[in-house]
This record gives structure tokens, C-alpha cells and sequence, in this order.
């Protein structure tokens, strides 16, 4: 079966975000930036749906161990805390999203994904949470991405993340495909919302470049995706 990898959600996002914003201007690039936002929380209300279903309380250490995602392969990303209290704070230093944006030249509109992606996680989430970046982003120039949770974990706490990580291991995962096919969903969505007409040049534009980059193959299994899940 065709498996889609990191690669191919980034750059899903990063042709959609070139296309719209070339063709739509400022309104298209809001449009893009409200998709993400969309996006974002999709993610989070259905970590936390999975969570609730789990009977466990929805709060920042289960936020932490619901993850939807993992790396392609061991050492494509770098990641952990930088504390626990009196509010958690994490970094990432290595990102595979960054890497295929540079290696494909379109940093400049797949960085757009980096804006809110984080925080509308979280807020879809639980709706009180707010997750504030403390620097910019890699793909803004930073040396890493740094994050500020808002509350803290105790020693109690991140013990329990853990072990909650290792009870659920890949369980709640989903692999890119999913994650691919959800991306072009919300943000074509959304920008068919926002845009109107103006937006199908765009995203026909968007797919073009997507398919002439890693075949049709690895568009078409996006379509095996039931939307229903997302």
C-alpha cells in the first residue's frame, strides 16, 4: 500500500498556502491561516474525544500523552520538556516539517502551517487552554521551536505521562495518510468558505504541484480516507 510520510502532509499544506496566497493575496493567506487554525482544532477535539473515551481527565498530561503522530523514522525529529513547573514548557529542535520545506525551496508559505498549528491543538483540546510560543519558530528563523503550556506538571505528573505514553503506545496514532488527507480536506474546505470561486484555481493548482511531486499514487490513496473521522 501507498504510505504517505511527513514529507507529504508538509508539503499538502505548503502548495495550498503557495497557490492560495500568489492567486488570493492578503484574503488568501487569512484564508490558509484559518484553515490551519481549523485544522489545529480538529486535532485536538479528537485527542481529546479519545482521552474522554479512555476515562481519563482532559488536562495537560493527557494532552501531552494523546499525541495523533510519530516520526517517520528514529532521529527525524528532536524533542522533550525544558521544565515541568511552575508551568510545562517543551521544545522542538529538530523538525521534519522545516527540513521538506527547505529541501523543496517553499519555506515561505509552508512556515504559515507554524503560526497557530500548536496553540489550536491544544485549544481544540480543552477551549481554556493556551499554548504561547516563547521564541520563533525554526521555520521563522529561530534556533528551535519553544513552547509554554500554561500549566504545570508535578514530579507526580510527568511520572504519569510516561507511563501513560507507554500504556497507550501507538494506539491513538494515526499514520499520514490519515494525516495528509485530513489537511487537504480542512484547508480546502475552508478556503472554499472563505474564497469562494477564487479558490479553485488555487487548490486545482495545489494538487498539480503535489502530483507532479510524488506521483498520483500518493494522492489518490487520500482518498481511501474516510472524511467521517476527521
Amino acid at each position: 500500500m501507498t504510505m504517505c510520510l511527513i514529507e507529504h502532509h508538509a508539503m499538502m499544506f505548503a502548495y495550498l498556502s503557495k497557490h492560495t496566497i500568489e492567486m488570493c493575496g492578503e484574503a488568501g493567506k487569512n484564508a490558509i491561516l484559518a484553515g490551519m487554525t481549523q485544522y489545529g482544532r480538529e486535532r485536538g477535539r479528537r485527542m481529546a474525544a479519545r482521552a474522554a473515551a479512555n476515562g481519563d481527565p482532559i488536562n495537560t498530561m493527557t494532552n501531552q500523552a494523546y499525541g495523533e503522530w510519530k516520526p517517520d523514522y528514529a532521529g527525524q525529529m528532536e524533542f522533550g520538556q525544558i521544565r515541568i513547573e511552575p508551568t510545562l514548557q517543551t521544545y522542538i529542535a529538530k523538525c521534519a516539517w522545516c527540513d521538506s520545506w527547505k529541501k523543496h525551496d517553499i519555506l515561505e508559505y509552508g512556515k504559515l502551517y507554524c503560526v497557530d498549528v500548536d496553540n489550536a491543538v491544544y485549544n481544540g483540546y480543552r477551549e481554556d487552554f493556551v499554548c504561547t510560543p516563547l521564541n520563533d519558530a525554526m521555520s521563522w528563523g529561530g534556533d528551535c521551536c519553544r513552547f509554554d503550556w500554561g500549566h504545570p506538571l508535578t514530579e507526580e505528573e510527568n511520572a504519569a505521562l510516561a507511563e501513560k505514553k507507554k500504556e497507550l503506545g501507538t494506539s491513538c496514532m494515526k499514520d499520514f495518510n490519515f494525516h495528509t488527507a485530513h489537511i487537504r480536506y480542512t484547508i480546502t474546505k475552508v478556503l472554499r468558505e472563505k474564497l469562494g470561486e477564487a479558490a479553485e484555481p488555487a487548490i486545482e493548482a495545489a494538487f498539480a504541484d503535489y502530483i507532479n511531486t510524488f506521483g498520483q499514487e500518493y494522492f489518490d490513496v487520500l482518498d481511501e480516507v474516510s472524511v467521517e473521522e476527521f
